[in-house]
Parts: C-alpha cells; structure tokens; sequence
C-alpha cells in the first residue's frame, strides 16, 4: 500500500503526518505532491502543507507540471488562481490533460503576466477558440490579436452601428425581427444590462479597493468567462476615464434601443457579439446565435461560459449545427451553469478521455461526475461504446 492510500485510510501515526506536510518524506517528487496535495484538506496539517507546496523545488515543479501522467489533483492545484505560480503557468498551459475549457476560461479575463504567456504558447497559437478567448480579454492588445488571428496591421473597421449588411444577412435579420417582433417590442425602453456571471456583482462593489491594493492580490480575481472583465470596465466607468475601445463600445451599446442591438447582433463583428451574448434581453442573446457571421470557436466559448444568461445555453443545445462541434457539446457539459436536463444527456456522447475528467471535475454536480463515471467504466471496457 502506498504512502498516500496509507494517509487517506488514516493509517499513519500523526508524526508522519507532520512529516509529510513538511515535505520531508523520502518519496520521488511527484509522489510527494499528490501526498502534500491531499493534506491541504486536512484541518490539522493544511497550513503546513500549503505552505510547502508553495515553496516546492522549482525544477521539479516544473517538470512534473509538463507530464500528462501528473495526477489531476495536483495539476488542479496548482492550476486555481489561489494556488497559482506564474512560474509553472508555462508548463501547465502546453500540459494536455489541461481541458480547452480551462484554457478559456483563462484567456477571457487573466491579468497580463497570464496573457504574455498565453500569447507565445504554441498551444495557443494553433487554437481558433482560444485566439477567440483571447480576444475578449482587455489586457490583449489589437495588434497581438492581429497577429494571432494572421491579419492586415491595419484594424478592421467593425463597428456596431456598421452600414455594409450582405444581402444573406439583411434576409435572416429582417425575418428574425418579423418573428420575434412582439419580444423586441417588450424591451423597448428598458436599460441596456449584461447578465451578472457568479464573480461580477463582487468585483462591481469592490472595484475601486481592488485597484488601489497591491498587484499580487489581483490572481485572486474570479474566472467566470466570456466578457466579464469587459463587464467590471463598464461598473467602474463612474470612477475611471474612457480610456480604450471595449468602453466605447460598452457606451456605444449602452445607447442602442433593443431593436439596434438585435441590428448589430446581426452585423457586427466578433467583440460586438462576445458583449451582446451577455446582453439581459433573451431576444438580442438569440440575435447573437442566428446571426449568419457567429463562427463555431465563439459558439465554443459561449458554450463554455459561466455568465451568460442559461437561455444561451439551452438555444446552443438546441440548435442542430451547433451540436454537430464536438467542442461545443463537451464545453455544454463542463459548464457548471448548463441546466442538468441539457447536461446530463450529453454525458453518454463524451469520449473516454473527457468522461475521465469529468469524473473527477469539482466543478460539476455529484449527478454529473457519478454519470461520467458509469459511461467511462462502460466505454473503457468496450473500445469506446456504451451499452444502449
């Protein structure tokens, strides 16, 4: 029996414990993570543990990190923002069994030492979906976005209120407005407003303490996806001065009635689109989603999103050509803000490398992971099947 089951069935005298916590056991590095990983929840011995592991030999770290065999616990660890070493971000982000989904959630709102990082990653790089995480992330610069994406230098000339409208696209909309005609019409005269994702009313209230405390405590800011940095801009604009693009067109949309932002929803460009998915009025989010211009990697992300409003995510599970991406289903099931009754029937459809994740996920609900797993044993005994 090995050190850690020892630990875990508390078999072990409590010196060892002590001993363990301190790092001090004889076991190969990787070993010793899993072992200080665990005890971070125990109530006696978790200060001591984390105070180890954050002082873990580097170069052990490091290599350990890169492995796709490294436990999942300890790359989760090591992966939260609490736990985090920019040192070691390199190694996890190039690490496979770091899901897309995490990476995402990553891109859309990490502070700039995070987005250097993300910006030289080969992974990165070769990712349409993460180029387009990315890109809702105000710490990235245009012209980085530019060249990620393989564009002019010269910046695009998108905006909401843009006149060019291919004839395909004037069609959908004007038959999109017919048709929801009565819904548009309810919301008219009603204030602009974004959908709050679980971290945003916080950072509203704290937004100007935030900014005058020490640069160290922002990795402690919450990742709940899409635009929610873009959001925090927009609550603290009372306090700050107009000072970049994503505030203008937070104040462009901000003017727009309903029927214009359902307009731009089908005529704008891709930054239009990544705030009008979080507009609070059902009908715009749906605009977003029949727009002709939506691309499958800003499906991919709004699907992975934490604060888009749940009627986003029933419209994507709804919609045949969205489901036929295989990474917008397996993002649907990961979002801990997918409505079970969507969630768990996609389960059954994960490929065995996803369903082992997500047995283990924390971020998922107990029915979720005890579904995960009973697909896994299932697929993993039959070459990938399950039985009917």
């Amino acid at each position: 029996m090995s050190i850690l089951e020892s630990i875990k069935r508390n078999a072990v005298p409590a010196s060892v414990m002590r001993t363990a916590a301190k790092g001090a056991l004889p076991l190969p590095a990787d070993q010793m993570l899993e072992v200080l990983v665990y005890l971070t929840q125990n109530p006696v011995f978790s200060q001591d543990a984390r105070m180890t592991l954050a002082s873990f030999d580097f170069e052990s770290s490091i290599k350990i990190m890169a492995r796709p065999q490294t436990a999942p616990e300890v790359l989760g660890y090591f992966w939260s923002p609490e736990n985090r070493r920019p040192a070691l971000m390199p190694a996890l982000i190039e690490n496979p069994s770091i899901t897309e989904t995490l990476l995402i959630e990553l891109a859309v709102e990490c502070p700039r030492e995070i987005v250097n990082m993300l910006l030289a990653s080969p992974r990165v790089k070769n990712s349409y979906a993460l180029i387009e995480a990315l890109g809702t992330n105000p710490n990235v610069e245009a012209q980085e976005l530019r060249e990620l994406r393989g564009e002019p230098s010269a910046p695009e000339p998108e905006a909401p209120d843009a006149t060019a409208e291919s004839a395909e696209s004037n069609s959908l909309r004007q038959q999109f407005e017919r048709e929801h005609a009565a819904e548009i019409a309810a919301e008219e005269g009603k204030a602009f407003q974004l959908v709050e994702g679980e971290g945003d009313q916080q950072r509203g209230e704290q937004g100007a303490m935030q900014e005058s405390q020490a640069a160290s405590t922002m990795s402690n800011q919450g990742n709940e996806a899409l635009a929610a940095a873009a959001l925090g801009a927009q609550t603290r604009s009372a306090n700050a001065p107009d000072d970049g693009k994503r505030l203008t067109l937070l104040q462009k949309l901000g003017r727009m009635t309903a029927a214009e932002r359902v307009k731009a929803a089908f005529t704008a460009g891709r930054e239009e689109r990544a705030v009008l998915i979080r507009d609070g009025a059902r009908v715009v989010q749906n605009a977003v989603l029949s727009s002709p211009k939506l691309t499958d990697p800003e499906v991919e992300v709004f699907a992975a999103a934490k604060n888009v409003h749940d009627n986003v995510l029933r419209e994507i599970a709804r919609n045949r050509r969205f489901m036929k991406n295989y990474a917008v289903m397996r993002n649907l099931v990961q979002n801990p803000k997918t409505p079970a009754d969507i969630a768990l029937p996609l389960v059954k459809m994960l490929m065995v490398y996803d369903l082992k994740a997500l047995q283990r996920s924390r971020n998922v609900s107990e029915t979720i992971r005890a579904m995960a797993a009973r697909y896994y044993r299932e697929k993993a005994l039959s070459g990938g099947k399950t039985r009917d």
